[in-house]
């Protein structure tokens, strides 16, 4: 049994299709859940939509339980919930901020708060923490949803070691760029600076028009993920984002070559 969070777009409904095509159960869990009635009425029995705001830490347990009572275990659990802040650091409120950090960090935190204990007891299950190819180091403007990233793939790995004696499975998904409207109805802009126009435009320039490939071609790595008996901690979901990361954690290694003298000069 599947539990999904932000299951009604993107990487999360593509991948309650897949769980379902595969004669899997679900519960696909979101905030506004209408956009997954069809495939409720595809697939009676075996997918239960759960209205649910992840920022809401009461909500979740309770969302969690009635998932648990609905299919009588949990077996999967994706936390794929979240949203991006966009701007620069300088021109996000504080009211952005903790709002970003309560959907991509907390929320995934108090999910998996709230399945550990199903998961200890039954003596098994997998969570799968959908965090991001930018993980690993920030980059302007989309800084912050880096940032909340990064901290969710930290507490993932440290998470990974803490239930891994009870039977339970932990997999980070650094996810690559794909079509899934998280920079457009995804996203919570900051009120442009005109200092950083410069640097909006070449950003833009950078980036270009292309949205990224179907969240569907991402299913297939996911469905044969949950299948091995001992699945990696961390996994890079893209082509050209696992040549990018590669490319990016060269870079990082170089760099620290480059200044291992002044490194070395602390005792620490």
């Amino acid at each position: 049994m599947w539990f999904i969070t932000g299951a009604s777009r993107g990487l999360g409904r593509a991948f309650t299709e897949a769980a379902l095509a595969a004669g899997d159960r679900v519960v696909a869990a979101a905030r506004n859940v209408e956009p997954l009635a069809e495939l409720a009425r595809e697939h009676p029995g075996t997918l239960v939509r759960l209205p649910l705001d992840v920022s809401d830490r009461a909500a979740v347990f309770e969302g969690v339980d009635r998932a648990v009572a609905a299919f009588g275990r949990l077996d999967i659990v994706l936390n794929n919930a979240g949203g991006m802040l966009f701007g620069m650091l300088e021109e996000a409120t504080e009211e952005q901020l903790r709002a970003h950090f309560d959907v991509n960090f907390f929320g995934a935190v108090w999910v998996t708060q709230a399945v550990v204990p199903h998961l200890r007891a039954q003596g098994s299950g997998h969570i799968l923490q959908v965090t991001s190819m930018g993980a690993g180091g920030g980059f302007a403007s989309t800084g912050m949803y880096a940032a909340s990233k990064a901290a969710l793939d930290s507490v993932s790995e440290a998470l990974a070691m803490e239930v891994e004696p009870f039977g339970v499975k932990v997999t980070i998904l650094q996810m690559g760029g794909y079509d899934t409207g998280l920079f457009t109805v995804g996203t919570t802009a900051t009120e442009p600076d005109p200092g950083y126009a410069e640097l909006r435009a070449k950003l833009a320039e950078m980036w270009g028009d292309d949205a990224g490939p179907d969240p569907s071609t991402a299913a297939p790595v996911i469905m044969e993920l949950v299948d091995l008996p001992e699945p990696p901690v961390r996994l890079i979901v893209g082509s050209a984002s696992y040549d990018i990361v590669l490319h990016m954690e060269q870079a990082r290694a170089e760099q620290y070559r480059a200044w291992e003298r002044l490194s070395r000069l602390a005792p620490g």
